[in-house]
């Protein structure tokens, strides 16, 4: 082991036992402040005459309620901890009584970040996110007492039903549709036939590029690779730099993703943006319909995809200078990478895994795409959300039956499913701890100090920027869009809310859809320029570019997109005043 492997691993040791020894003094030590939230209930009664509300889309009644001066959480007299989070409480007006529920909120002052810290400082040293969220949890658990982290922590998050429904959609339906494609080479046919029929030069090989990563707007390392393995020797035969087509493909696929959001990211991220009191994110129905209104807010992402469509058509508005001198290497010495690159192999990604005697057919791939896309549609026009799902397992059924009538043989069948399931086992794992630790954070108080910090005292229109450059730190330093949704979210939409009723703001839902774009579009940002993100360094290896020429190129263009994003989210929250 060399003397910089050995430091290394002694830097890690100190930041992990700094982290979880100050969570545990911080436990231990330090009072948290305390708070409670009131919110006035829409009770109805139900058959046998018991009072309910409609919380998240069902029926919760109300257990015991007592009238507010009694109530142990009456904020007027509480002067501890109280054992009790919630409580039921009604108040005389006239003959009838108002209903209310009480939530107490508290945090540790500015010790209630430091589990998501734990993380981000973890995270930027080791560059590996698993242990880094990991440990980040074990923080938050320490902080708030709780010593026993399976039982107390880890499997009452993992047990929930958005876990359940990571779980199936991505690390089953979508690894099980990943597998199938491989297994019968469906994905890699439609990817050939297009860069056949249409590359011709340096352009029509870039709009290739744009047109399939927008195609595989699943995005991820699913476009990633798919888009740089299959375009890469036609653009290298055309003299396009290992740079620019590095930048395409990853500037389409995260961007095109939260877009073209038919996809897992609704599901994903409308677990985090519940938000007590607030009547247009009750409901799972109401959250995905949120995230859908924020689509033509999302401007990074409309600025990133549109950029790499005018570079790819040799128009672009901006090109850093670096950017400026890849291509024209590329173009008059046909020098596809810098002389002192290190290019990474791409050779373990172009495996082809197709049985003897089974010739790839465009049409695996092209049906069960179009059910896909038309099932997610066609559930949103008909029930307001669509059912990501139903879409997975009906394009996962079609394609396996498909490629089973075409003589694959059971066995190779499910050695794919098994084989894709395998491939994306890391970023479940990934997901679900991110769930965790967001859920951790958000009950450390994380979100509840920031709204007292910063509620009364930050221009509403400033807002959505200081969201953008908090979560572009976060997904840099981590490496990860999802897992900054995780911590960001929790802290972010109460905030919005509050900046909002303070400002007293006209139009309260446009602005939190303005300031959820805003963390949406950071997280993509940072996510796509950190040197430690899963896309970057796939990006690099499916292009066969140098992994830090491709960050170094990419970053100029895409924070010239961030820019001018930020200026129209400033105007925005401007216009919700």
């Amino acid at each position: 082991m060399s003397f910089g492997q050995t430091l290394g691993q002694w830097k890690v040791l100190i930041v992990l036992s700094a982290g979880l020894l100050l969570s545990l003094w911080v436990g231990q030590n330090v009072d948290p402040i305390i708070s409670v939230d009131e919110t006035v209930l829409d009770v109805l009664l139900d058959e046998e005459e018991k009072p309910y509300f409609i919380q998240r889309g069902k029926r919760a009644y109300l257990e015991a309620p007592v009238p507010f001066d009694q109530a142990i959480l009456n904020p007027d007299q509480i002067d501890r901890r109280p054992d009790k989070t919630e409580e039921f409480v009604w108040r005389a007006d006239g003959s009838e009584r108002v209903y209310s529920r009480l939530d107490l909120r508290y945090h540790f002052s500015y010790w209630s970040l430091l589990p998501a810290l734990v993380a981000i400082v973890l995270c930027w040293v080791t560059k590996e996110p698993i242990t880094s969220l990991l440990a980040g949890t074990i923080s938050g658990a320490f902080l708030l007492g709780r010593f026993d982290i399976t039982g107390a922590v880890l499997i009452p998050s993992l047990s929930t039903s958005s876990a359940a429904s990571v779980l199936v959609l991505y690390l089953w339906l979508l690894g099980g549709l990943l597998g199938v494609w491989s297994k019968t080479g469906a994905a890699q046919a439609f990817a050939e036939f297009m860069a056949r029929r249409f590359v011709t030069g340096p352009r029509s090989a870039k709009l290739v590029a744009w047109f399939l990563g927008i195609i595989f707007f699943q995005g991820g390392t699913v476009s990633t690779v798919l888009v740089g393995t299959t375009v890469k020797p036609l653009a290298d035969d055309n003299k396009v730099s290992h740079e620019e087509l590095a930048y395409i493909v990853d500037s389409t696929a995260s961007p095109i993703a939260s877009q073209l959001a038919f996809n897992a990211w609704p599901g994903y991220v409308q677990a985090f943006i519940y938000v007590a009191g607030v009547s247009f994110l009750a409901t799972e129905a109401d959250r995905i319909m949120f995230f859908f209104k924020s689509v033509p807010l999302c401007f990074y992402a409309i600025f990133a995809v549109l950029g790499t469509f005018l570079l790819s058509v040799e128009k672009p508005l901006f090109v850093g200078r670096r950017m400026s001198a890849a291509i024209t290497r590329a173009r008059t010495r046909g020098q596809l990478d810098d002389p002192d690159a290190n290019p990474l192999a791409a050779k373990e990604l172009q495996v082809v895994s197709v049985p003897e005697g089974l010739k790839p057919n465009l049409l695996d791939f092209v049906l069960p795409l179009v059910t896909l896309i038309g099932i997610a549609i066609g559930t949103f026009v008909a029930f307001g959300s669509p059912n990501v799902l139903w879409a997975f397992a009906f394009a996962l059924l079609l394609a396996a039956g498909m490629g089973l009538a075409r003589g694959l043989p059971l066995k190779d069948l499910m050695e794919g499913i098994i084989d894709g399931m395998k491939g994306v086992v890391g970023g479940s794992v990934i997901l679900l701890l991110a769930i965790t630790i967001g859920g951790v954070s958000k009950e450390a108080g994380g979100g509840t100090y920031l709204v007292d910090l910063l509620s009364g005292s930050v221009p509403f229109w400033l807002l959505p920027v200081m969201l953008q450059i908090l979560t572009i730190i976060i997904a840099f330093s981590t490496g990860t869009s999802w897992g900054t949704y995780a911590v960001a979210f929790p802290l972010a939409m109460p905030l919005a809310w509050a900046v909002a009723g303070a400002n007293g703001l006209a139009h309260p839902e446009f602005f939190m859809t303005v300031c959820f774009a805003a963390v949406m579009d950071g997280s993509v940002f940072g996510d796509q320029c950190s040197p430690i993100s899963d896309t970057t360094v796939l990006s690099s290896i499916s292009t066969g570019c140098d992994l830090m020429d491709h960050v170094k190129t990419q970053i100029p263009q895409a924070s010239f997109a961030a820019g001018l994003a930020a200026i129209c989210w400033t105007i925005a929250a401007a216009l919700a005043a």
